[in-house]
C-alpha cells in the first residue's frame, strides 16, 4: 500500500501541541512534510524558548508517523523560529535584533577532530568542484575525510562523488552517512527526490543543517569539510554558530565581479569570529590542449593579490580545464579518474598544504 501525505497527517492529527491543546497540524507545528516511497521526513517548527520541551512531541510525532501503514522510515527535526523583538517600555512593537534559536553557542560534533567551511561570495565559482576533489585528495594523503554537502538549494556532491540512494536510519533518529573514495558523505540531496526544489526558510535549513551535523554517524574524522551555498545566509550563519568551525576556505575566480561577492563571504567570516585559512583561484588559466597556449580566462592574480592584502595565503591556483568538469559529472573527481594529471595534482599539493598547517 503506497504511503500518502494526507495518511501522514492524518497520523500527525493524533499528537497534541502541548501549548494550543491542538493537533499538531492544526496548531501549524508540522513543517516541510516529505513522504518518498516509505521514507518520511518533516520538521517540527516551534518556539525558541520551548524547543527543549518539545522533544516529548517529536518523539510521538516520529511514532504516530511509523504507525502508517507502509512507512519504514521517519526523520523528525526539531527546529524553532526566530520571535520578534519584545516590545520597548513605551508600547511600540520591537524591531531589534530579534531572539536567536541558536542558544548554547558552538559544538563540537562527536569524533571530528576539524571542521573546515567551504565557501564562496557568488555561484558559478567551482565550490563544490574544489570541495569533492580536496575531500578525495585528503583522503589519498590517507586522512579520514568527512564532506558536509550544505548547499541545500543546489545539492551536487552526490553527483560528484558517484553516491546514490537513500542514507538509512536503524532507529528513525541517527543517520548513517555514504561513503565513496575513502570519504564519508552526507547531503540534502541523498534526501529529496532528484530535480525536487527544495522549497524552505530559514528555520527548516537550520533545523535540517543541524540534523545533518549532529545526527549523522560521522565516526572518527580527521576533518569534516562543509560545502556550503554561495553567498552570506542563514546556513553559514548556523554552522558558524552550531559547530566549533577550525577555519574557512574561500574560493573565487579572478574576475573582479567574483571577487567583489568573496570580500563579502570573507568579512561575514570575520564577523563570526571564523579564521580565513586562505583563499583558492579556481578557473586560474587555461592551457589549450591542441597548441598549448595559455591564457588567463578571468584575468589573473586578483586572488592572489586579495589574499596579500588580508594577510593570508593563496592556497592554490587552480587550472580551467574539461577534464575536471568531466570527471564530476562522471561521479568520479578527476582526483579519483585521473591522479597523475597536472590537473590532479593541483588538488593534491592543495591538500598537502592543509595537512603540512595541521589544519586537516
Amino acid at each position: 500500500m503506497a504511503v500518502t501525505r494526507e495518511s501522514v497527517l492524518a497520523a500527525l492529527n493524533t499528537v497534541t501541541d502541548p501549548v494550543s491543546g491542538k493537533d499538531i497540524v492544526e496548531a501549524g507545528l508540522v513543517r516541510a512534510l516529505n513522504v518518498d516511497g516509505a521514507s518520511v521526513r518533516f520538521v517540527l517548527e516551534v518556539a525558541p524558548e520551548r524547543a527543549k520541551d518539545y522533544a516529548p512531541v517529536r518523539d510521538a510525532a516520529e511514532a504516530a508517523a511509523k504507525g502508517v501503514d507502509g512507512v519504514a522510515q521517519v526523520t523528525a527535526a526539531l527546529t524553532a523560529h526566530q520571535a520578534k523583538a519584545p516590545p520597548d517600555l513605551k508600547g511600540n512593537a520591537g524591531h531589534g535584533k530579534p531572539v536567536s534559536p541558536l542558544q548554547g553557542g558552538p559544538e563540537k560534533i562527536p569524533g571530528v577532530q576539524s571542521i573546515i567551511a567551504i565557501a564562496s561570495g557568488k555561484g558559478g565559482v567551482g565550490k563544490s568542484t574544489v570541495s569533492a576533489n580536496l575531500a578525495c585528495a585528503l583522503a589519498a594523503e590517507g586522512r579520514r575525510v568527512g564532506l558536509l554537502d550544505a548547499d541545500v538549494y543546489g545539492p551536487s556532491q552526490p553527483r560528484m562523488l558517484g553516491v546514490s540512494g537513500r542514507p538509512a536510519s536503524p532507529d528513525g533518529k541517527t543517520i548513517l552517512p555514504m561513503r565513496n573514495f575513502g570519504v564519508t558523505m552526507m547531503s540534502i540531496g541523498l534526501m529529496t527526490n532528484e530535480g525536487q526544489a527544495v522549497v524552505w526558510r530559514g528555520p527548516m535549513l537550520m533545523g535540517a543543517l543541524q540534523q545533518m551535523m549532529m545526527q549523522v554517524q560521522w565516526g572518527a574524522l580527521d576533518v569534516l569539510l562543509v560545502d556550503l551555498p554561495p553567498g552570506t545566509g542563514d546556513v553559514q550563519m548556523t554552522l558558524a554558530q552550531k559547530a566549533q568551525v577550525d577555519g574557512a576556505i574561500v574560493v573565487s575566480t579572478p574576475q573582479d565581479v567574483a571577487l567583489l561577492d568573496a570580500r563579502k563571504g570573507i568579512d561575514m567570516f570575520q564577523q563570526m569570529k571564523v579564521p580565513i585559512l586562505g583563499l583558492i583561484e579556481n578557473m586560474s588559466t587555461h592551457i589549450c590542449s591542441n597548441c598549448g597556449h595559455e591564457e588567463h580566462i578571468f584575468g589573473h592574480g586578483g586572488v592572489a593579490a586579495e589574499a596579500e592584502k588580508l594577510g593570508v595565503p593563496l592556497l592554490s591556483e587552480i587550472p580551467l580545464h574539461l577534464d575536471i568538469r568531466m570527471a564530476a559529472d562522471g561521479g568520479a573527481p578527476i582526483v579519483v579518474s585521473k591522479p597523475d594529471s597536472p590537473q590532479a595534482t593541483a588538488f593534491r599539493d592543495l591538500a598537502r598544504r592543509l595537512v603540512e598547517m595541521g589544519k586537516a
